[in-house]
């Protein structure tokens, strides 16, 4: 029977849709009605647009925390899970076309190690050490809300697919990531913290409509790996690029965030992630890859499109938000209020 637990504190509204794709799922899911037949459309659509990938990440978040006035148990409703799996595959297929696929694994990392010399005109983090501006900051975390504010949350889903040392590290490094059970020092409670310093609303998905698509690209690449047993190889691939790259660059946005005036508790955010993400590193590519490919030495060509692949779509958001930002234009869809 469909049950609607309509006292769920976490849960945000339906964002709207942005074309075919997304208007069928939301209208499905709001109305509790048939899903129309959209896969000769998906199969077909622009597999980066904001249309395909906002259906993407309202079918991805069935399997976090849901929506207000949806049934839990429309997460395995078989039509959309149908439809989900023709839009992955126009994802996938488009991923494994762009990124390069002639390296290792322990190459793909090695590239990730090289610090640039001097300021980095292509990266978000040099900008806005240097140069970035409190409302660009603020744009910022609007933007990787969608994903700090369930950080781990989809690493977590490999969990049960790995062994042994493989194993053991990743939930070491996600009890970091969950607060060493302290419920207050959740990295996610902390991001939240952030945003109320920044003077940004931190409920859960609130910026979803504010989003373009290369932000909630970022997101779903992490959920599409996370989700699949098949992908386990590329979704550690992506964890490793994610806890390499973190800390250098919490570093920089730290001294941002100092340097625009942000108060503590967006500061303490990111310089917890400078020294917690310094011995992840290490154990991420020595334990967890090193462990996985010991175990799976053929997955190493997954992994690596995993690295390559999170490079990839972060550099798409990157390129998106430095040209506007450049311009003096708002990087969201719909720009912020001025903070209180």
């Amino acid at each position: 029977m469909t049950t609607v637990v309509e006292s769920r504190l976490h849960s945000p509204h339906l964002p709207t849709a942005r074309g075919a794709l997304s208007e069928g799922v939301v209208a499905a899911l709001s109305h509790e009605r048939p899903l129309a037949d959209l896969r000769g459309r998906a199969a077909d659509a622009d597999p980066y647009g904001d249309d395909l990938q906002l259906a993407l990440y309202v079918l991805y978040e069935l399997h976090y925390q849901g929506f207000r006035g949806v049934a839990d148990d429309r997460e395995w409703d078989p039509e959309l899970l149908a439809l989900r799996q023709v839009l992955e595959r126009r994802f996938l297929d488009a991923l494994r076309a762009d990124v390069p696929s002639d390296a290792s694994a322990e190459q793909a990392l090695a590239e990730l190690l090289v610090e640039p010399v001097g300021h980095d005109e292509s990266s978000v983090s040099h900008h806005l050490q240097r140069d970035g501006e409190l409302w660009q900051l603020r744009e910022y975390a609007a933007l990787r809300s969608l994903y700090h504010l369930k950080e781990a949350d989809p690493h977590a889903w490999v969990i049960p697919r790995l062994h042994g040392r493989a194993k053991a590290a990743m939930v070491a490094i996600e009890y970091d990531e969950f607060g060493a059970g302290r419920a207050e020092e959740i990295h996610a409670r902390l991001f939240a913290d952030l945003m109320a310093d920044l003077g940004l609303e931190t409920a859960y998905g609130h910026y979803t409509d504010a989003a373009p698509a290369e932000a909630l690209t970022v997101v779903n690449l992490m959920s599409l790996f996370g989700l699949h047993r098949a992908l386990r190889g590329a979704l550690v691939g992506h964890f490793a690029a994610v806890e390499v790259t973190s800390s250098p660059g919490s570093r920089r946005l730290a001294a941002a965030l100092r340097r625009a005036g942000a108060g503590p508790a967006a500061q303490r955010f990111y310089d917890e992630h400078v020294e917690a993400d310094a011995v992840h590193e290490q154990v991420v590519r020595r334990d967890v890859v090193g462990g996985l490919l010991a175990a799976e030495p053929a997955l190493d060509a997954d992994v690596a499109f995993g690295v390559r692949a999170t490079g990839f779509v972060e550099d798409r958001l990157g390129a998106r938000l430095l040209a506007r930002w450049r311009q003096g234009r708002s990087a969201l869809l719909a720009p912020l209020p001025d903070a209180p």
